[in-house]
C-alpha cells in the first residue's frame, strides 16, 4: 500500500466524518474510552509524527483546536505533509493502517 493507499484511506475517513456535528464528535468511540474527537486527534498526531520523522524534523504537538469540525482538515494536511516527504512504502502502509483502524473505531 503506497501513496494511493494512504490517500484513499484518508478520503474514506474524511467522507465518513466530514459532515459530523459537535455531538457526534463528542460521542464515545467504539474502542477505548475516549471521544471520537480524541481518537481522531490522536490519529492526526500519529500521522504528523510520521511526517516529521520522514522529513528528519523534530516532532511537534498538533494543536487541539476548539472546534472538532476541523479534525478532517487537520488529517488532510498532515497526510499531505507525509506524502510530500516521500517516506518508504512501509511507513505509508503503517499510516494507512492507522487511518483504516481509526475509521473502523469511529
Amino acid at each position: 500500500m503506497g501513496v494511493e493507499g494512504l490517500g484513499r484511506a484518508v478520503e474514506l475517513l474524511v467522507g465518513q466524518v466530514g459532515h459530523w456535528i459537535a455531538p457526534r464528535w463528542a460521542a464515545t468511540a467504539t474502542t477505548g474510552n475516549v471521544s471520537r474527537a480524541d481518537l481522531m486527534h490522536r490519529l492526526v498526531q500519529q500521522v504528523a509524527n510520521l511526517a516529521a520523522d520522514a522529513e528528519g524534523e523534530p516532532r511537534r504537538t498538533v494543536p487541539r483546536l476548539d472546534n472538532d469540525l476541523a479534525l478532517p482538515d487537520q488529517l488532510r494536511v498532515v497526510a499531505a505533509d507525509l506524502l510530500a516527504a516521500a517516506p518508504p512504502a512501509p511507513v505509508l502502509a503503517a499510516a494507512a493502517a492507522e487511518v483504516t483502524a481509526t475509521r473502523r473505531a469511529l
